[in-house]
């Protein structure tokens, strides 16, 4: 695998496309935050898919809030919530600007760096250094971003309902949850 100081961000174009199409595409690459110069590296191996106001499991169904102000900016930003209080979430901003969508990363597999676990959104983040400054943040940038892994190749991608979203009438059931089947730092099956 290619040193953390050889890889350059994804373009912003990998992110103006369809919701779930992206969320797929976001398995296998690498999340990379440099932080006192050293790379923390994972592989994205589970996301779930929000696809904009009319999901109801999204908090942009809310509306454009100070809250969710990045979820309706252009494609390519980092969506950086406080959940319960004590769990930061990051999600990647995805389509066209005022569409509202974004894509939550839920696990990695430890690349670089890594050694606390990473196995739902809120580990990911306490292991990767992510909380609230980051929200907003420029996906393109050279200190947090993310950049070409390795695909899933023969790696069946599974697809199930996303998880903690019973609020959201049938949206609960939508699968919009994507993994690499067999991955052990899956959070969970």
């Amino acid at each position: 695998m290619d040193s953390p100081d050889c890889w350059d961000p994804l373009p912003r174009s990998f992110y103006d496309r369809d919701t779930e199409t992206v969320a797929r595409a976001l398995l296998g690459q690498l999340l990379v935050h440099r932080v006192a110069g050293v790379a923390r590296v994972g592989a994205i191996v589970e996301v779930e898919a929000y696809l904009g106001p009319h999901d109801l499991a999204a908090h942009s169904s809310k509306g454009i809030t100070p809250r969710t102000r990045i979820l309706f900016g252009p494609p390519g930003y980092a969506y950086v919530y406080l959940v319960y209080g004590i769990h930061w979430c990051m999600n990647v901003v995805t389509e066209r600007e005022g569409h509202g969508a974004a894509v939550l990363l839920r696990a990695l597999e430890p690349v670089a760096n890594l050694a606390a676990n990473t196995r739902g959104p809120g580990l990911l983040s306490k292991a990767m250094l992510i909380d609230g400054r980051l929200n907003g943040h420029d996906l393109l940038s050279a200190d947090f971003f993310i950049a070409a892994g390795t695909p899933p190749g023969d790696a069946e991608i599974a697809a199930r309902p996303r998880i903690g979203v019973a609020y959201s009438g049938s949206w609960a059931a939508a699968p919009l949850r994507f993994y690499l089947k067999g991955n052990r730092f899956v959070s969970r099956y």
